[in-house]
């Protein structure tokens, strides 16, 4: 178990690599000149010559991917454009509130399609199952920029439960995570059951209810436990998709995170903040995924790296 730790471990590290040489790229390889986008047309010929300079677009790209390099590994991802504050702080600052709300939404998540999925599979084929797998297909067909709008109305608008907007409270809190944890329940519940019908089936399960072992006990330690790797990976990889996805949400209910950040970077065209944005989205979903790794060798000992 401890080498194929180490093993993920060692990986994690061209996988960063990998990561931050693409976001470079797409960035820098992007049709256009960035320079004329921020500052626009009007923009005097040596305000445009400044700007090219303080972002080093004035050298060729090989120079400019190893300057950003040797930045980056050193925490610098260059300054806002605007505020000309550094880019990681900037970014910092806002990771905190992105994370509370992937966090709370993988929370909703987990706490519905759980019990979701395991009565489904227990009960496969009833009214029960059917109608879970009813409200499965709608979290998936649902996208966010539809439902966030239609919670506001029902919940804000109509009731005046909840707060439309911001970040003041734990109320400000509810309507973006159930917008952002729906479609990742519903994923997770049709893959629990799914799961679990197939260990349901396997001869160990025969031979623990043949032992007379009542059906709590099957179900939830031997039955779900084997059924927990394919679910831990979805959830792992789901985890990072929410960070990803939550620009919309975050949008829709001036959620201060990084998603919005990125939107109010791309409307402002602050291309260092984009740029750092993206980056550590994309880093943060690598890291979620080493950790999802990791976490298969404590629930499957059987898990071996092979060579």
């Amino acid at each position: 178990m401890n080498r194929y730790i180490i093993k993920r471990l060692l990986l994690f590290f061209p996988v960063v690599f990998g990561v931050v040489t693409l976001v470079f790229f797409l960035i820098h390889l992007m049709p256009g000149d960035p320079v004329e986008v921020m500052l626009g047309e009007t923009a005097l010929p040596s305000e445009k010559e400044d700007l090219r300079k303080s972002l080093g677009l004035d050298k060729g790209i090989g120079e400019q991917y190893l300057i950003f390099l040797k930045n980056a590994s050193g925490g610098d991802l260059g300054k806002s454009v605007h505020t000309k504050r550094p880019v990681l702080e900037t970014v910092i600052e806002r990771y905190p509130a992105t994370l509370e709300l992937t966090i709370a939404a993988l929370i909703i998540a987990i706490l519905i399609s759980i019990p979701a999925g395991i009565i489904s599979a227990v009960k496969k084929d009833s009214f029960v199952d059917r109608g879970f797998m009813l409200f499965a297909l709608l979290g998936v067909s649902i996208p966010n920029f539809w439902l966030g709008p239609l919670l506001i109305i029902l919940f804000s608008i109509q009731l005046g439960w909840l707060p439309v907007a911001g970040r003041e409270s734990i109320y400000h809190l509810i309507l973006p995570a159930i917008t952002l944890g729906m479609g990742m329940s519903a994923i997770l519940s049709r893959m629990t059951r799914a799961s679990m019908l197939e260990v349901l089936n396997k001869e160990y399960i025969i031979t623990a209810r043949a032992k007379g072992l009542s059906s709590a006990v099957v179900i939830m330690k031997h039955a779900f436990r084997n059924a927990l790797i394919p679910v831990v990976t979805v959830i792992g990889l789901q985890f990072g998709a929410l960070l990803a996805g939550a620009v919309i949400t975050e949008t829709i209910f001036s959620w201060p995170g990084i998603g919005r950040l990125m939107i109010q970077g791309i409307y402002t065209r602050d291309y260092p903040i984009v740029q750092g944005c993206i980056l550590i989205i994309a880093l943060s979903y690598v890291l979620i995924n080493l950790i999802t790794d990791i976490l298969y060798s404590y629930i499957d000992p059987r898990i071996k790296y092979e060579k």
